[in-house]
C-alpha cells in the first residue's frame, strides 16, 4: 500500500509538438520547465511527476521523450538571479546548449516581466509578446534533479503503459496512480538517470558541428 505522499502526488502528461532542448531544458544536470505548459507550471507541486510524449504531428505518438519529478518550484526572478542556473540563460552565438537556454524572463526593475532574446523571441530578436503572455501565465519554473530525458532516443511505450499518455490535445492528470508508479519504476529499472539522447530537433543543426 502506498504512503500518504503518494496519495497526494499528481502525474501530469502531455504531448510535445517539437523538442529543441528548450521546454524541457535537460542541461546543467538539472531538467527545467520554464516556458510553455503554463497549467502544469502553475499547478504542479514538489514531488509531482511530468510525462512528455511525442505527438502525431512529430510522428512519435506514444513515444516517451522525457519524464521528470518536480524537485523545486521557483519564480522567474529566482531562476534569473540564482547563479546555479546561469548556464540556462541563452547565448545567441554559443553552443547548442546555450543557444536553447530557457532562463529568459526577469523583472525589469519596474515590476514588469520582460523577455530576453531566445528561442521564444521573434526572428529579429525582439520580444514575442504572444509567447511572453502565455509563458508568464505559468508563473513558476519547475526544477528537477530526478529526470530521464530521451530526446532522439525516444521509444514507443509498451501497450500496458499507453494509458499514462495524454490522449487529448491538452495536458491530463493521470487518474491511475498505481499504473503511473509502475511506469516510473519500469523506466528507472531500464534506463539511465539524466540525459539519454540529444534533442530531436537538433538534427537540423548537426552539420554546423557546434559543440554541446
Amino acid at each position: 500500500m502506498r504512503n500518504e505522499a503518494f496519495q497526494n502526488m499528481k502525474f501530469y502528461a502531455y504531448k510535445m509538438r517539437h523538442d529543441y532542448g528548450f521546454a524541457p531544458n535537460p542541461f546543467g544536470n538539472i531538467c527545467t520547465l520554464a516556458t510553455c505548459k503554463p497549467k502544469i507550471r502553475r499547478n504542479a507541486e514538489i514531488g509531482d511527476w511530468i510525462f512528455g510524449t511525442g505527438s502525431k504531428m512529430m510522428g512519435l505518438k506514444y513515444h516517451l521523450i522525457y519524464l521528470m519529478q518536480v524537485s523545486n518550484k521557483i519564480t522567474f526572478q529566482q531562476y534569473w538571479d540564482d547563479p546555479i542556473y546561469e548556464i540556462k540563460k541563452p547565448v545567441k552565438n554559443g553552443s547548442l546548449v546555450r543557444l536553447h537556454g530557457d532562463n529568459i524572463y526577469h523583472d525589469n526593475g519596474q515590476g514588469t516581466i520582460v523577455q530576453c532574446e531566445s528561442l521564444h523571441s521573434n526572428d529579429d530578436g525582439t520580444p514575442n509578446n504572444a509567447h511572453l503572455k502565455r509563458d508568464t501565465k505559468g508563473k513558476y519554473v519547475l526544477i528537477s534533479n530526478n529526470f530521464y530525458y530521451f530526446g532522439e532516443k525516444n521509444f514507443l511505450l509498451p501497450d500496458n503503459f499507453l494509458s499514462v499518455c495524454s490522449h487529448v490535445r491538452d495536458t491530463i492528470v493521470v487518474k491511475d496512480k498505481e499504473l503511473a508508479c509502475e511506469f516510473i519504476d519500469w523506466v528507472k529499472k531500464n534506463f539511465k538517470l539524466g540525459i539519454n539522447g540529444f534533442p530531436i530537433n537538433w538534427i537540423e543543426y548537426r552539420q554546423l558541428k557546434m559543440s554541446i
